[in-house]
């Protein structure tokens, strides 16, 4: 008992009898990944053998309107009944990912600063919630590493399977509960072992670099120019990256499909190796470095044509009047 203000208040603690784990990944899993741009919640249901069967989004764009911490903690256990009943209903496990391994720039989800709102508070408390009403249900968690796990749903899935990146990245989360690797598609590995077409990266990260020096010069306002420079610092490093990978080609030999998850010592070169074709594809192929849609790709990844990719994007940005090297 406390007397604050007036008040009263009474704290009771109890012992809570939980029941066994009957819904383990054995049966498949509900692969969950949240996302800050747009604020939502992106499951995937997985078959034992990893194959997709169903996928939707829940918006969280209400929590924007909660005022008190209340009301948001209020929300967040609601959302996580919800979420935890799509399992249940589907009797499957759950796989969401271990938040405290994940570092700056490693989800590659949308702005920084909406990013990094999203996984201080709101991604923890949610997931946190989801494992006690999961516990109560009986029904497993399972927490995966999250290295790119983004990155490799938007390249590799979403072009394939023509979905949105956010749910491809909850895809690759199932994925990599039930213990499966992600063994780099045959055209992405030839992609990177094709010096005229990385050369080819070179000139257009290049050319983006100018134009984006040109629009500091002319720049006024100082948070734009905060903006542009922080673009531009990313571009440098993602050019020295890929005119590494020119000296020295990334390991892409990264094991068969299906097993436990890679070696310790093999981890960063995984991580390299996706992250290099990230850089060579997005801006070079997609016109951009951020984007939702990555259908494009699937002309790529299916048939290795990415001169005709290339076309498309340098009569796009001529349309624009911008200056691009057409193949």
């Amino acid at each position: 008992m406390k007397l604050k203000d007036g008040k009263i208040y009474a704290f009771i603690s109890f012992e809570e009898v939980l029941p066994q784990i009957v819904l383990t990944k054995n049966f498949g899993v509900i692969g969950i990944d949240t996302n800050a741009s747009p604020l939502h919640i992106a499951w995937t249901e997985l078959s034992s053998d990893g194959n997709l069967i169903e996928y939707g989004a829940i918006s969280m764009h209400t929590l924007l309107e909660k005022k008190t911490k209340d009301q948001r903690k209020d929300y967040l256990w609601k959302l996580a009944h919800q979420i935890v009943e799509i399992a249940y209903q589907k009797g499957k496990a759950i796989a969401i990912e271990k938040l405290n391994k994940v570092k700056k720039g490693y989800r590659g989800d949308g702005k920084r600063k909406l990013r990094r709102r999203l996984s201080k508070w709101i991604y923890k408390n949610l997931l946190d919630k989801i494992k006690v009403v999961a516990r109560r249900r009986g029904i497993e968690v399972v927490e995966v590493n999250p290295f790119y796990t983004s990155i490799i749903g938007m390249l590799k899935y979403s072009p394939n399977f023509l979905i949105d990146k956010d749910i491809a990245g909850a895809y690759v989360i199932g994925r990599r509960a039930l213990g499966f690797k992600e063994r780099l598609p045959k055209n992405y590995k030839k992609l990177l072992s094709d010096k005229e077409y990385l050369f080819y990266s070179l000139n257009k990260l290049e050319e983006k670099k100018e134009k984006l020096k040109t629009e500091l010069k002319q720049e006024e306002n100082i948070y734009k120019r905060r903006a542009i420079k922080k673009d531009l610092s990313k571009l440098i490093k993602d050019i020295k990256l890929l005119f590494k990978s020119l000296e020295s080609e990334p390991s892409i030999h990264d094991g068969v499909n299906q097993g436990k998850e890679p070696q310790s010592g093999r981890l960063k070169s995984l991580k390299n190796t996706w992250q290099v074709l990230k850089v060579a594809v997005a801006i070079p192929l997609l016109g951009k470095s951020f984007t939702r849609d990555f259908s494009p790709l699937r002309c790529v990844l299916v048939s290795g044509d990415w001169k005709r990719m290339a076309n498309m994007v340098s009569s796009s940005s001529e349309g624009r009047g911008d200056q691009s090297l057409v193949i």
